[in-house]
């Protein structure tokens, strides 16, 4: 340790050796220092959704900006069901982007961007303004054309195949 002295047979020499500084563990540095990480804004789209889902979903976002080290530094959130993807908590959130220093926008899902068609565009206007557009969910991977999901594949549980036995 630094600073300590050393008893027995190195009693004589009382110097103080130092200790070399190490990670005892793979830890992020930021847990030794006060750092900021880089700063994202949350968007929800809450249309129809209870004051608990609405915590829950505010919650996932507070949860995934501590786990990556992230500085979540507000959320808009659209309450509308409106066909325009210029929504005024989106224009908000593109305002938002142009400030320096900004990496990313964070939702729970693609699906908190609006119906696909303006998911799609949201996106596209996130990206051109130099952002990054962090999921907590990723989407699911496309299905082939004329595979559905059944109840059981959406419960974990999919059909057994039979196989030919010759």
């Amino acid at each position: 340790m630094i600073g300590q002295e050393f008893r027995g047979r190195h009693a004589q020499e009382r110097h103080h050796l130092p200790t070399p500084w190490t990670v005892p563990s793979m830890e992020p540095l930021t847990e030794h220092r006060l750092v900021s990480g880089p700063v994202v804004y949350g968007f929800l789209r809450l249309v129809r959704v209870s004051e608990a889902r609405q915590e829950a979903l505010a919650a996932s976002l507070a949860e995934y900006c501590r786990r990556h080290e992230l500085e979540l530094s507000g959320v808009f959130t659209d309450r509308e069901a409106s066909a325009d993807p210029r929504s005024s908590a989106f224009t908000g959130l593109l305002d938002v982007l142009a400030l320096p220093d900004v990496y990313g926008v964070l939702a729970p899902a693609a699906s908190h961007l609006g119906p696909r068609a303006i998911a799609a565009e949201r996106g596209r206007q996130i990206e051109a303004a130099g952002s990054r557009l962090l999921l907590v969910r990723r989407p699911r991977p496309a299905r082939p054309p004329g595979t559905s999901r059944g109840a059981a594949s959406r419960h974990g549980c999919e059909p057994a195949r039979l196989l030919d036995a010759e």
